[in-house]
């Protein structure tokens, strides 16, 4: 028998008590010789309980659920042969003394009376082994639950995993060409980019987050675009005012902004332009992002067209099952991504929100960590 807590032996007292009352006090209060009844119950009852958990732990456990259905049975019919003598001999030489006299000559191997008591005993082992079964059932829900919470969390982690390689990778390269040409913007782009991977590095590890860090973050990478671009990439962020105290999950803009930019501005040979648009009506929060796009560009910027629009699908499809909506569409020289999510219907539970005035001093402390970290890679850049 395995080991049981509190609970589960405060679960197994309150039970027997209750079935103990139930064998005593009803046939004491009708024959008023409640010692009698007393003592039969005090016989009678151990013998349930060992047919009980014997069906439990032995016919059902270790018979049953190990998919042995010809000892499941001869398990069954020998507890029912064993628990239905000893319920028969106790009357023998217990309760038929006491309480009826006149039934002492009956036979031990009396074959309707063994059954009977067999079945009685068997009918409160059944009502026990459903009891036990609903409470495993319940333990194997919540082990299942917890497991597939750890999965959603893993696969959550891999996919923004997936995008932060890649957008590092894109920012080392611009730097890279501008610290080349001995640009003064250099040092600029560095102070920005260690503010993009303190957020990459440290606030991404929540699963929601406050909504004016994600803008912050779409700020420093506009930012850090701009100086690259200059005076040929018109950029508007307009951003509603109503827009207060939001959590969604970090990075969760990056794909469609790092998608303007990559069949937008970079393939543009004049004049290009990006257009952010974030509101919220009702529960409704919009983020749309429109961008001009060059005739030559062939890409098929639709949700199956990059691993960045993929992963940001599967992420809004664990975080908010089916209250968003997320389009792309192409009409003539401009792109648009609309995407839609209803902040009231967010997959939060476990996830910690990370709040702006509790990080003020943490902040500072990331800031010099990053910058140790891109110090380092100044030889690499050759600054």
């Amino acid at each position: 028998m395995p080991i049981m807590n509190y609970r589960t032996v405060a679960t197994h007292f309150l039970f027997w008590a209750v079935y103990f009352l139930y064998v005593w006090l009803p046939e004491g209060n009708i024959n008023d010789k409640y010692w009698e009844y007393f003592l039969q119950a005090c016989c009678l009852v151990p013998v349930v309980m060992a047919g009980t958990y014997y069906t439990i732990y032995i016919t059902v456990e270790r018979f049953l659920f190990s998919k042995k259905p010809i000892y499941f049975w001869m398990s069954l019919a020998a507890s029912m042969i064993v628990f239905g003598l000893m319920r028969r001999a106790i009357f023998l030489e217990v309760i038929y003394p006491m309480l009826h006299p006149d039934k002492l000559d009956e036979h031990l191997l009396y074959y309707p009376k063994i059954m009977m008591g067999a079945v009685q005993v068997h009918l409160i082992a059944s009502v026990g082994a459903m009891i036990h079964l609903i409470g495993k059932w319940k333990e194997q829900q919540h082990i299942s639950e917890k497991l597939k919470k750890e999965k959603v969390a893993a696969e959550l982690e891999l996919l923004k995993s997936q995008v932060q390689p890649h957008f590092i990778f894109n920012t080392l390269n611009n730097i890279y060409m501008l610290s080349m040409k001995g640009s003064p913007q250099t040092s600029d782009m560095i102070y920005r980019l260690s503010s993009l991977l303190s957020y990459m590095l440290y606030d991404s590890k929540q699963h929601f987050i406050d909504i004016d860090k994600e803008i912050d973050y779409i700020k420093n990478y506009i930012d850090l675009e701009k100086i690259r671009y200059g005076n040929r990439l018109d950029i508007q962020l307009n951003i509603a005012k109503a827009i207060k105290n939001i959590n969604i999950p970090p990075l969760l803009y990056l794909p469609l902004v790092e998608n303007a930019f990559k069949h937008g501005a970079r393939n543009a040979v004049q004049d290009s332009w990006i257009h952010i648009d974030i509101t919220l009506k009702k529960n409704i929060l919009t983020f749309k992002i429109e961008n001009s796009i060059c005739d030559s560009d062939g890409y098929n910027m639709g949700l199956g067209g990059g691993l960045g629009l993929g992963n940001l699908k599967r992420r809004l499809e664990i975080h908010y099952g089916a209250h968003f909506e997320l389009k792309t569409m192409r009409e003539d020289n401009t792109f648009l991504s609309v995407l839609k999510l209803d902040t009231k219907q967010a997959n939060t539970e476990g996830a910690t929100v990370i709040k702006n005035e509790d990080l003020k001093i943490e902040n500072s402390k990331r800031h010099e960590e990053v910058g140790v970290l891109l110090k380092s890679l100044m030889p690499v850049l050759k600054f």
